[in-house]
Protein backbone atom coordinates (compact mmCIF):
# COMPACT_ATOMS: atom_id res chain seq x y z
CA UNK A 1 0.00 0.00 0.00
CA UNK A 2 2.73 2.46 0.96
CA UNK A 3 4.68 1.77 -2.20
CA UNK A 4 1.74 2.29 -4.51
CA UNK A 5 0.77 5.51 -2.75
CA UNK A 6 4.31 6.79 -3.10
CA UNK A 7 4.39 5.98 -6.81
CA UNK A 8 1.13 7.87 -7.37
CA UNK A 9 2.51 10.86 -5.45
CA UNK A 10 5.61 11.02 -7.64
CA UNK A 11 3.48 10.67 -10.78
CA UNK A 12 1.26 13.53 -9.61
CA UNK A 13 4.25 15.79 -8.99
CA UNK A 14 5.76 14.94 -12.36
CA UNK A 15 2.45 15.78 -14.05
CA UNK A 16 2.53 19.22 -12.44
CA UNK A 17 5.83 19.89 -14.19
CA UNK A 18 5.05 18.61 -17.67
CA UNK A 19 5.32 20.98 -20.65
CA UNK A 20 1.51 21.20 -20.90
CA UNK A 21 1.22 21.92 -17.18
CA UNK A 22 3.84 24.66 -17.34
CA UNK A 23 2.04 26.32 -20.27
CA UNK A 24 -1.26 26.14 -18.43
CA UNK A 25 0.31 27.57 -15.27
CA UNK A 26 1.68 30.50 -17.27
CA UNK A 27 -1.77 31.16 -18.73
CA UNK A 28 -3.34 31.14 -15.25
CA UNK A 29 -0.65 33.42 -13.80
CA UNK A 30 -1.09 35.91 -16.64
CA UNK A 31 -4.85 36.01 -16.13
CA UNK A 32 -4.55 36.48 -12.36
CA UNK A 33 -1.91 39.19 -12.65
CA UNK A 34 -4.05 41.10 -15.17
CA UNK A 35 -7.47 40.75 -13.52
CA UNK A 36 -6.77 40.82 -9.78
CA UNK A 37 -6.95 44.41 -8.58
CA UNK A 38 -5.16 45.53 -5.39
CA UNK A 39 -8.58 45.99 -3.77
CA UNK A 40 -9.61 42.41 -4.54
CA UNK A 41 -6.30 41.02 -3.26
CA UNK A 42 -6.58 43.04 -0.07
CA UNK A 43 -10.16 41.89 0.43
CA UNK A 44 -8.99 38.28 0.14
CA UNK A 45 -5.94 38.71 2.39
CA UNK A 46 -8.06 40.41 5.06
CA UNK A 47 -10.75 37.74 4.96
CA UNK A 48 -11.26 35.85 8.22
CA UNK A 49 -13.20 32.87 6.82
CA UNK A 50 -14.04 31.12 3.56
CA UNK A 51 -17.08 33.41 3.32
CA UNK A 52 -15.86 36.78 2.09
CA UNK A 53 -18.09 39.83 1.99
CA UNK A 54 -20.24 39.76 -1.19
CA UNK A 55 -18.70 43.08 -2.25
CA UNK A 56 -15.42 41.24 -2.81
CA UNK A 57 -16.57 37.74 -3.74
CA UNK A 58 -19.30 38.81 -6.18
CA UNK A 59 -17.04 41.26 -8.02
CA UNK A 60 -14.45 38.54 -8.52
CA UNK A 61 -17.05 35.95 -9.57
CA UNK A 62 -18.25 38.27 -12.32
CA UNK A 63 -14.70 38.47 -13.65
CA UNK A 64 -14.26 34.69 -13.51
CA UNK A 65 -17.65 34.10 -15.11
CA UNK A 66 -16.76 36.38 -18.03
CA UNK A 67 -13.61 34.30 -18.52
CA UNK A 68 -15.55 31.03 -18.26
CA UNK A 69 -13.54 29.99 -15.18
CA UNK A 70 -16.06 30.40 -12.34
CA UNK A 71 -16.65 26.66 -11.86
CA UNK A 72 -13.61 24.53 -12.78
CA UNK A 73 -15.12 21.46 -11.08
CA UNK A 74 -18.42 21.57 -12.97
CA UNK A 75 -19.11 19.37 -16.01
CA UNK A 76 -18.68 21.20 -19.31
CA UNK A 77 -22.36 20.86 -20.19
CA UNK A 78 -23.28 23.04 -17.23
CA UNK A 79 -20.58 25.67 -17.74
CA UNK A 80 -17.43 23.99 -16.43
CA UNK A 81 -13.99 24.52 -17.90
CA UNK A 82 -13.24 20.98 -19.05
CA UNK A 83 -9.90 21.06 -17.22
CA UNK A 84 -8.35 17.81 -16.10
CA UNK A 85 -7.39 17.03 -12.48
CA UNK A 86 -3.85 18.36 -12.87
CA UNK A 87 -5.07 21.62 -14.39
CA UNK A 88 -7.60 22.07 -11.58
CA UNK A 89 -4.89 21.52 -8.99
CA UNK A 90 -2.59 24.02 -10.71
CA UNK A 91 -5.47 26.49 -10.76
CA UNK A 92 -6.02 25.97 -7.01
CA UNK A 93 -2.33 26.54 -6.27
CA UNK A 94 -1.96 29.65 -8.41
CA UNK A 95 -5.29 31.02 -7.19
CA UNK A 96 -4.19 30.73 -3.56
CA UNK A 97 -0.67 32.00 -4.24
CA UNK A 98 -2.10 35.12 -5.91
CA UNK A 99 -4.47 35.70 -2.96
CA UNK A 100 -7.53 35.68 -5.19
CA UNK A 101 -10.86 36.01 -3.33
CA UNK A 102 -12.63 32.79 -2.51
CA UNK A 103 -16.15 32.43 -3.89
CA UNK A 104 -19.02 31.38 -1.66
CA UNK A 105 -19.07 27.56 -1.72
CA UNK A 106 -22.77 27.24 -0.87
CA UNK A 107 -23.92 27.55 -4.47
CA UNK A 108 -20.99 26.56 -6.66
CA UNK A 109 -19.60 23.67 -4.62
CA UNK A 110 -22.48 22.41 -2.50
CA UNK A 111 -26.00 22.80 -3.84
CA UNK A 112 -25.05 22.87 -7.54
CA UNK A 113 -23.75 19.25 -7.61
CA UNK A 114 -26.97 17.94 -6.01
CA UNK A 115 -29.10 19.96 -8.41
CA UNK A 116 -27.12 18.37 -11.25
CA UNK A 117 -27.72 14.90 -9.77
CA UNK A 118 -31.27 15.13 -8.40
CA UNK A 119 -32.78 18.20 -10.06
CA UNK A 120 -35.51 18.20 -12.65
CA UNK A 121 -34.69 19.55 -16.12
CA UNK A 122 -36.50 22.76 -15.19
CA UNK A 123 -34.56 23.14 -11.92
CA UNK A 124 -31.25 22.62 -13.72
CA UNK A 125 -32.10 25.05 -16.52
CA UNK A 126 -33.32 27.74 -14.11
CA UNK A 127 -30.94 27.50 -11.17
CA UNK A 128 -27.53 26.40 -12.45
CA UNK A 129 -26.89 29.40 -14.75
CA UNK A 130 -27.81 31.78 -11.91
CA UNK A 131 -25.40 30.02 -9.55
CA UNK A 132 -22.65 30.18 -12.14
CA UNK A 133 -23.08 33.90 -12.77
CA UNK A 134 -23.43 34.72 -9.07
CA UNK A 135 -26.92 36.11 -9.62
CA UNK A 136 -28.19 33.82 -6.85
CA UNK A 137 -26.56 33.61 -3.42
CA UNK A 138 -27.36 30.49 -1.40
CA UNK A 139 -27.32 29.61 2.29
CA UNK A 140 -27.62 26.22 3.97
CA UNK A 141 -30.54 25.40 6.26
CA UNK A 142 -29.30 22.37 8.17
CA UNK A 143 -28.46 22.97 11.86
CA UNK A 144 -31.16 23.73 14.38
CA UNK A 145 -31.15 24.53 18.10
CA UNK A 146 -30.51 21.07 19.55
CA UNK A 147 -29.78 19.50 16.16
CA UNK A 148 -26.19 20.21 15.14
CA UNK A 149 -23.86 17.23 15.04
CA UNK A 150 -26.94 15.01 15.47
CA UNK A 151 -28.52 16.46 12.36
CA UNK A 152 -30.95 13.54 11.95
CA UNK A 153 -32.86 14.85 14.98
CA UNK A 154 -33.93 18.02 13.13
CA UNK A 155 -37.49 19.21 13.78
CA UNK A 156 -38.29 22.02 11.32
CA UNK A 157 -41.71 20.72 10.27
CA UNK A 158 -43.00 20.74 6.70
CA UNK A 159 -46.63 19.73 6.27
CA UNK A 160 -47.95 19.02 2.79
CA UNK A 161 -50.87 21.25 1.80
CA UNK A 162 -51.82 20.77 -1.83
CA UNK A 163 -48.96 21.95 -4.03
CA UNK A 164 -47.05 23.47 -1.10
CA UNK A 165 -45.23 22.49 2.04
CA UNK A 166 -45.98 24.68 5.07
CA UNK A 167 -42.84 25.17 7.21
CA UNK A 168 -42.68 25.99 10.91
CA UNK A 169 -39.56 26.03 13.08
CA UNK A 170 -36.07 27.48 12.82
CA UNK A 171 -32.52 26.96 11.59
CA UNK A 172 -29.40 28.26 13.31
CA UNK A 173 -25.76 29.10 12.47
CA UNK A 174 -27.01 29.88 8.96
CA UNK A 175 -23.97 31.44 7.32
CA UNK A 176 -24.65 34.56 5.21
CA UNK A 177 -28.43 34.08 5.34
CA UNK A 178 -28.64 37.89 5.50
CA UNK A 179 -27.04 38.10 2.06
CA UNK A 180 -28.70 35.05 0.47
CA UNK A 181 -31.75 35.10 -1.75
CA UNK A 182 -32.08 31.28 -1.77
CA UNK A 183 -31.68 28.45 0.74
CA UNK A 184 -31.28 24.67 0.46
CA UNK A 185 -32.95 23.21 3.48
CA UNK A 186 -33.63 19.93 5.31
CA UNK A 187 -37.13 19.66 6.76
CA UNK A 188 -39.09 17.05 8.72
CA UNK A 189 -41.97 15.65 6.64
CA UNK A 190 -42.58 12.50 8.71
CA UNK A 191 -41.93 11.36 12.28
CA UNK A 192 -42.29 7.64 11.58
CA UNK A 193 -39.37 5.20 11.50
CA UNK A 194 -35.70 6.01 12.01
CA UNK A 195 -34.72 9.69 12.46
CA UNK A 196 -32.95 9.70 9.07
CA UNK A 197 -36.22 8.83 7.36
CA UNK A 198 -38.90 11.45 7.12
CA UNK A 199 -36.45 14.19 6.07
CA UNK A 200 -36.99 16.08 2.80
CA UNK A 201 -34.61 18.34 0.87
CA UNK A 202 -36.15 21.65 -0.24
CA UNK A 203 -34.98 24.64 -2.27
CA UNK A 204 -36.67 27.89 -1.29
CA UNK A 205 -36.55 31.65 -1.79
CA UNK A 206 -35.52 33.77 1.19
CA UNK A 207 -38.05 36.53 0.43
CA UNK A 208 -40.93 34.10 1.00
CA UNK A 209 -43.46 35.54 3.51
CA UNK A 210 -42.97 34.18 7.02
CA UNK A 211 -39.16 33.97 6.92
CA UNK A 212 -37.28 36.10 9.46
CA UNK A 213 -33.47 36.33 9.60
CA UNK A 214 -32.03 37.22 13.01
CA UNK A 215 -28.30 38.05 13.24
CA UNK A 216 -25.84 36.17 15.46
CA UNK A 217 -22.65 38.12 16.16
CA UNK A 218 -19.48 36.15 16.85
CA UNK A 219 -16.95 36.66 19.64
CA UNK A 220 -14.87 38.55 17.08
CA UNK A 221 -17.74 40.99 16.56
CA UNK A 222 -18.45 39.74 13.04
CA UNK A 223 -21.89 39.10 11.57
CA UNK A 224 -21.52 35.89 9.59
CA UNK A 225 -24.13 33.65 11.25
CA UNK A 226 -27.88 33.94 11.68
CA UNK A 227 -30.91 32.19 13.07
CA UNK A 228 -33.70 31.84 10.53
CA UNK A 229 -37.31 31.52 11.70
CA UNK A 230 -40.12 29.97 9.64
CA UNK A 231 -43.70 30.92 10.48
CA UNK A 232 -46.25 29.21 8.18
CA UNK A 233 -43.85 29.56 5.25
CA UNK A 234 -45.26 28.08 2.05
CA UNK A 235 -42.71 26.40 -0.24
CA UNK A 236 -43.87 24.87 -3.54
CA UNK A 237 -43.50 21.10 -3.85
CA UNK A 238 -41.70 21.88 -7.12
CA UNK A 239 -38.82 23.13 -4.95
CA UNK A 240 -38.12 19.64 -3.65
CA UNK A 241 -34.94 17.77 -4.64
CA UNK A 242 -35.33 14.00 -4.66
CA UNK A 243 -38.28 12.18 -3.21
CA UNK A 244 -40.31 13.16 -0.16
CA UNK A 245 -38.83 11.62 3.02
CA UNK A 246 -35.59 10.78 1.18
CA UNK A 247 -33.77 14.04 1.83
CA UNK A 248 -31.13 12.29 3.95
CA UNK A 249 -29.86 10.56 0.79
CA UNK A 250 -29.64 13.91 -1.01
CA UNK A 251 -27.87 15.49 1.97
CA UNK A 252 -25.28 12.69 2.09
CA UNK A 253 -24.56 13.27 -1.60
CA UNK A 254 -24.02 16.97 -0.89
CA UNK A 255 -21.80 16.23 2.11
CA UNK A 256 -19.25 14.44 -0.07
CA UNK A 257 -18.70 17.77 -1.87
CA UNK A 258 -18.62 19.79 1.36
CA UNK A 259 -15.90 17.54 2.81
CA UNK A 260 -13.87 17.26 -0.35
CA UNK A 261 -11.42 20.00 -1.15
CA UNK A 262 -7.85 21.05 -1.71
CA UNK A 263 -6.39 22.25 1.55
CA UNK A 264 -2.66 22.50 0.81
CA UNK A 265 -2.75 25.43 -1.67
CA UNK A 266 -4.68 27.69 0.69
CA UNK A 267 -2.64 26.66 3.72
CA UNK A 268 0.61 27.36 1.85
CA UNK A 269 -0.62 30.87 1.00
CA UNK A 270 -1.70 31.46 4.61
CA UNK A 271 1.66 30.23 5.87
CA UNK A 272 3.41 32.70 3.54
CA UNK A 273 1.39 35.53 5.09
CA UNK A 274 2.27 34.33 8.59
CA UNK A 275 5.96 34.09 7.62
CA UNK A 276 5.87 37.68 6.31
CA UNK A 277 4.30 38.81 9.57
CA UNK A 278 6.85 36.89 11.62
CA UNK A 279 9.74 38.55 9.81
CA UNK A 280 8.20 42.04 10.15
CA UNK A 281 7.46 41.57 13.85
CA UNK A 282 10.89 40.11 14.65
CA UNK A 283 9.30 36.89 15.87
CA UNK A 284 11.77 34.67 13.99
CA UNK A 285 14.67 36.02 16.07
CA UNK A 286 13.46 34.07 19.11
CA UNK A 287 14.96 30.63 19.61
CA UNK A 288 12.94 27.76 18.17
CA UNK A 289 10.42 29.86 16.24
CA UNK A 290 11.97 29.15 12.84
CA UNK A 291 11.71 25.45 13.61
CA UNK A 292 8.06 25.79 14.60
CA UNK A 293 7.28 27.55 11.33
CA UNK A 294 9.27 24.94 9.41
CA UNK A 295 7.28 22.11 11.02
CA UNK A 296 4.05 23.59 9.72
CA UNK A 297 5.58 24.05 6.25
CA UNK A 298 6.52 20.34 6.26
CA UNK A 299 2.98 19.40 7.35
CA UNK A 300 1.50 21.44 4.49
CA UNK A 301 3.89 19.83 1.99
CA UNK A 302 2.92 16.37 3.29
CA UNK A 303 -0.74 17.29 2.84
CA UNK A 304 0.02 18.41 -0.71
CA UNK A 305 1.61 15.01 -1.40
CA UNK A 306 -1.54 13.24 -0.21
CA UNK A 307 -3.69 15.45 -2.42
CA UNK A 308 -1.48 14.83 -5.44
CA UNK A 309 -1.61 11.08 -4.79
CA UNK A 310 -5.39 11.32 -4.94
CA UNK A 311 -5.42 12.97 -8.37
CA UNK A 312 -4.92 9.60 -10.05
CA UNK A 313 -6.98 7.58 -7.56
CA UNK A 314 -7.47 3.86 -7.64
CA UNK A 315 -5.69 3.09 -4.38
CA UNK A 316 -6.98 1.72 -1.07
CA UNK A 317 -6.83 5.19 0.48
CA UNK A 318 -9.49 6.57 -1.88
CA UNK A 319 -12.36 5.59 0.42
CA UNK A 320 -10.99 7.58 3.36
CA UNK A 321 -9.03 10.35 1.62
CA UNK A 322 -11.75 13.05 1.98
CA UNK A 323 -11.98 12.35 5.72
CA UNK A 324 -8.19 12.20 6.01
CA UNK A 325 -7.75 15.54 4.25
CA UNK A 326 -10.50 17.15 6.30
CA UNK A 327 -8.82 16.15 9.57
CA UNK A 328 -5.27 17.01 8.51
CA UNK A 329 -6.23 20.21 6.69
CA UNK A 330 -8.44 21.76 9.35
CA UNK A 331 -6.08 20.90 12.21
CA UNK A 332 -3.06 22.28 10.33
CA UNK A 333 -5.06 25.46 9.73
CA UNK A 334 -5.79 25.81 13.44
CA UNK A 335 -2.13 25.30 14.36
CA UNK A 336 -1.10 28.02 11.89
CA UNK A 337 -3.78 30.30 13.37
CA UNK A 338 -2.17 29.83 16.79
CA UNK A 339 1.20 30.87 15.42
CA UNK A 340 -0.35 33.99 13.89
CA UNK A 341 -2.03 34.80 17.19
CA UNK A 342 1.28 34.47 19.04
CA UNK A 343 3.00 36.73 16.53
CA UNK A 344 0.17 39.27 16.82
CA UNK A 345 0.48 39.26 20.62
CA UNK A 346 4.03 40.59 20.27
CA UNK A 347 3.15 43.36 17.80
CA UNK A 348 3.55 46.74 19.45
CA UNK A 349 2.98 49.02 16.46
CA UNK A 350 -0.26 50.66 15.26
CA UNK A 351 -2.75 48.04 14.06
CA UNK A 352 -3.23 49.98 10.80
CA UNK A 353 0.45 49.34 10.04
CA UNK A 354 0.31 45.66 10.95
CA UNK A 355 0.86 42.95 8.34
CA UNK A 356 -2.37 41.32 7.17
CA UNK A 357 -1.80 38.10 9.14
CA UNK A 358 -1.49 40.11 12.36
CA UNK A 359 -4.46 42.38 11.63
CA UNK A 360 -6.85 39.42 11.24
CA UNK A 361 -5.18 36.99 13.67
CA UNK A 362 -7.80 37.04 16.42
CA UNK A 363 -11.01 36.95 14.33
CA UNK A 364 -9.51 34.31 12.04
CA UNK A 365 -8.46 32.17 15.01
CA UNK A 366 -11.95 32.40 16.53
CA UNK A 367 -13.71 31.72 13.22
CA UNK A 368 -11.52 28.74 12.37
CA UNK A 369 -12.23 26.92 15.62
CA UNK A 370 -15.37 25.65 13.88
CA UNK A 371 -13.43 24.14 10.97
CA UNK A 372 -12.85 20.88 12.81
CA UNK A 373 -16.58 20.67 13.63
CA UNK A 374 -18.50 21.59 10.49
CA UNK A 375 -19.00 19.11 7.61
CA UNK A 376 -18.82 16.33 10.19
CA UNK A 377 -16.59 16.80 13.22
CA UNK A 378 -13.02 15.50 13.06
CA UNK A 379 -13.90 12.91 15.70
CA UNK A 380 -16.56 11.55 13.33
CA UNK A 381 -14.04 11.61 10.45
CA UNK A 382 -11.58 9.55 12.50
CA UNK A 383 -14.37 7.08 13.27
CA UNK A 384 -15.18 6.79 9.54
CA UNK A 385 -11.51 6.19 8.75
CA UNK A 386 -11.26 3.51 11.44
CA UNK A 387 -14.34 1.70 10.16
CA UNK A 388 -13.04 1.60 6.59
CA UNK A 389 -9.62 0.39 7.71
CA UNK A 390 -11.20 -2.35 9.84
CA UNK A 391 -13.48 -3.40 6.95
CA UNK A 392 -10.53 -3.58 4.55
CA UNK A 393 -8.52 -5.63 7.02
CA UNK A 394 -11.35 -8.11 7.58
Amino acid sequence: MHGRAGQRTVAGMESLNSADARAFRDEVRTFLSEKLTPELRRGARRGTSVFLHPEVADAWQRILHAQGWAAPDWPVEYGGTGWNEIQRYIWAEEYARAHAPGLSPMGLKMVAPVIMHYGSPEQKATLLPRILSGEDRWCQGYSEPGSGSDLASLKLRAVRDGDDYVLNGSKIWTTHAHFANRMFCLVRTSTEGRPQTGITFLLLEMNTPGITVSPIHTLAGEHEFNQVFFDDVRVPVSGRLGEENDGWTVAKHLLTFERSGRYAPGLAATLDMVREAAETAGWLSHEGNRERLAREAIAVEALRAIELAGLEGGGPADAVRPSMLKVLGTEASQRIDLLALEIAAGWDGPIEDAPDAIAIAMPKYLNNRAASIYAGSNEIQRDLIARVVVDQAA
